[in-house]
């Protein structure tokens, strides 16, 4: 069983504050630029934009994929995840990373087990485990009433 994995990317300046980066075999390259506080131009990717969709993809796959393991049925799942940095006598740093997962679900019964499911997902994700500032998170689950109610006359 392999016990290491390596990622490689490479990287290029394009100009002032900007750059390209590309893995192998993985399309497209992504364009970025430093962030406007550090006088990056607007409308590009940034280094900290990496950081945190690197948490957002790490927490979707894994709940998805303990989801499908478990056989736990839902019927979407939305993260929105903010990643907030601040200044100190070091320079700036992420201060802390908050999940916010929307999980809608049918049945009222399987809300207990959708919070479980999203708690083991965030103390599993590899990305969110690595980081150096705390985690967070504020999950929702909503039950889908439509669904719900045929659910409740197909019972009948």
């Amino acid at each position: 069983m392999e016990i290491t994995s390596s990622y490689n990317i490479k990287a290029s300046s394009t100009g002032a504050r900007n750059g390209l980066v590309m893995a192998e075999n993985v399309s497209p390259s992504i364009a970025f630029s430093a962030p406007r506080r550090s006088q990056g131009q607007p409308g590009y990717w940034t280094p900290e934009h990496f950081l945190v969709a690197a948490v957002a993809s790490c927490f979707v796959s894994t709940f998805s994929w303990m989801a499908t393991a478990t056989k736990f049925e839902f019927i979407s799942f939305n993260l929105e995840v903010q990643g907030m940095v601040e200044k100190d006598e070091m320079g700036w740093k992420f201060k802390e990373v908050v999940l916010r997962p929307r999980l809608k679900i049918v049945r009222a019964k399987d809300a207990d087990r959708g919070n479980r499911l999203l708690a083991k997902a965030k103390r599993n994700c590899l990305i969110g485990r690595s980081l150096a500032c705390p985690l967070s998170m504020e999950s929702e689950i909503t039950i889908s009433t439509e669904l719900a109610a045929a659910q409740s006359n197909a019972d009948l």
